[in-house]
């Protein structure tokens, strides 16, 4: 039954037609790649009125054009397009059935807006809403809707604006190859996609996306969301054979595309770790075979090197001995002569020594007299200097606590930045967060000798390594914003330190909440570096 199963999902995810195309081996373990493209972001305010960007053609669809709307509203950005001059997307390939709308981030994050339904004359429409601020638009020939990273093979793109004001910002986004979706990697038996037009496009868009998921290994690495996608599949392609509505086929189609890129997203995510896990089994292994086999020869080498030490540490020691016997006989003549010559010398060293010794006395006298002084004032001027320094950490703590909450340290004092000044997930700094930090850079711009040491920490959700890089790039936006604000990059460093720092229990939303956070650390001469010199005390100002 099992094998049954599996057959009636690759079957659905293929188009019967009299058309038949060469096979092409399957070769399911081609891991996912991508390439960069570079497009310009506009930033957009909130209730700043409305924008309008023009869309224009990629060298693959010359003739392609757009204008878009974009109107700030009160928390989010309305978007609304128009395009004009599109063509059918299979002209790309048969694994490209439709278009899709995205914003990318001036970071490079992709944001799926919607998908292009086209018109028979090329026309089509796309109203969405976006939480991002500053982004571009690019339009990509899709296998389906429901994809969650672009495609190389670009259309269209935004272009720059149509009138005054925004602001322009290259951003560098990553898109997938076409090998990915490609009916290279696994045969599509009898393709007419674009052919049938009775077929419902949705319907279409679920069979490739199980494809496709199938090509990523889903029915390896994520086998019951996968099987689930079949079976809606099954489902949708039975309601179409029974007539059923437009609208209820349609639903059941994008269901069965929106489980299946699920299941491919999970496939891709499992077979990286499986592939990174095998890798450092591997470099662990020869790692270990090195060390064992360095080992041995240092062992080898050393014992070389013990042996011809040792025979030349005898012969060194035989020619010592009789060296030194020759100098005794030499030294005792010598000794008797010297101590004759040496009486003689030492009574009127004597008396010279007396009339010296008499002057020294009061020469030491008034030097020990200097030296006090000088040592009086020195001790003075430490304690000024250290005086300062407390008075300027207590006034930094101060300022800082007004601004976040501060603590003093050993290292340092201490700011901190919880996760409600980034977005969910993001390491894009909100409003609010930049506003604290054109702050905090006021201060540091005051005491040009302080340095700034900024660190990132996650909670334990998600697995080491999207913590760790969620810490890092949250600690390079408060670092990349510093700098913009005037500091220089040499009195700043960034550090992410994932899950592995936690000043509170994960188990709870709030201990999990204080876990995701970002360490300011300020620190310098000019405030002291020691517990000792600097009482420790601790803030609890509330974030304003």
């Amino acid at each position: 039954m099992k094998n049954l199963s599996l057959a009636l999902i690759l079957c659905a995810a293929t188009v019967a037609s009299a058309q038949t195309q060469t096979s092409v081996p399957a070769n399911t373990s081609t891991p996912t790649s991508t390439v960069s493209r570079t497009t310009k972001a506009v930033h957009y305010r909130l209730q700043g009125g409305m924008t309008k960007i023009d869309f224009r053609g990629t060298d693959l669809l010359q003739r392609a054009s757009g204008e878009a709307k974009v109107e700030g509203k009160k928390t989010n950005l309305e978007i609304e397009v128009k395009f004009q001059g599109l063509e059918d997307a299979t002209k790309f390939g048969l694994e490209f059935l439709t278009y899709v709308l995205w914003a990318v981030s001036p970071q490079g994050r992709p944001v799926n807006l919607g998908e292009l339904s086209l018109d028979h004359h090329g026309n089509a429409q796309v109203k969405a809403f976006t939480d991002l601020q500053t982004f571009g638009m690019v339009v990509t020939a899709e296998p389906y809707f429901a994809v969650t990273q672009p495609g190389n093979m670009v259309v269209m793109e935004s272009a720059a604006l149509n009138g005054s004001g925004g602001e322009i910002i290259d951003a560098r986004y990553e898109l997938v190859t076409r090998g990915t979706y490609s009916s290279t990697n696994t045969h599509i038996q009898d393709a007419i996609f674009g052919i049938d037009s009775k077929t419902p496009l949705e319907l279409f868009e679920a069979r490739n996306a199980v494809r496709i998921a199938h090509i990523a290994g889903a029915d390896k690495y994520a086998a019951s969301i996968f099987s689930k996608a079949g079976q809606q599949l099954l489902h949708a392609e039975e309601a179409y054979r029974q007539k059923q509505n437009k609208a209820a086929v349609e639903a059941a189609a994008k269901e069965a595309t929106e489980t299946a890129e699920e299941a491919r997203l999970m496939a891709v995510k499992q077979k990286a770790e499986e592939e990174a896990q095998a890798a450092a089994a591997a470099r662990e292994a020869k790692a270990r075979a090195d060390a064992e086999a360095e080992v041995k020869r240092r062992v080898d080498a050393e014992m070389a090197r013990a042996q011809a030490e040792q025979a030349r540490a005898q012969a060194e020691q035989a020619k010592a001995e009789a060296e030194h016997m020759k100098q005794e006989a030499q030294a005792a003549a010598q000794e008797a002569a010297r101590q004759k010559e040496e009486a003689e010398k030492a009574k009127a060293e004597a008396i010279a020594q007396q009339q010296v010794l008499a002057a020294e006395t009061d020469k030491a006298r008034a030097a020990a007299a200097q030296s006090e002084n000088l040592r009086q004032q020195a001790d003075n001027l430490r304690q000024q200097a250290e005086k300062e320094k407390q008075e300027l950490r207590a006034r930094l703590l101060q300022q800082l606590n007004s601004i976040l909450a501060t603590r003093d340290s050993a290292r340092g004092l201490v700011a901190n930045m919880s996760d409600v000044l980034f977005r969910s997930g993001s390491y894009e700094l909100l409003p609010g967060a930049r506003e604290r930090l054109a702050k905090v850079s006021g201060i540091v711009l005051a005491y040009p000798s302080l340095h700034v040491a900024v660190e990132g920490h996650t909670d334990s959700v998600g697995s080491d390594e999207y913590n760790q890089e969620l810490s890092e790039h949250r600690a390079q936006s408060v670092r990349d914003y510093f700098v913009q604000q005037g500091i220089s990059g040499g009195a700043i460093e960034a550090r992410g330190f994932g899950k592995t720092e936690p000043i509170a229990s994960n188990d709870t939303a709030d201990g999990r909440q204080q876990n995701r956070r970002v360490e300011l650390v300020l620190s310098g001469d000019a405030i002291g570096n020691t517990i000792d010199e600097v009482p420790q005390t601790t803030s609890t100002a509330a974030n304003k």
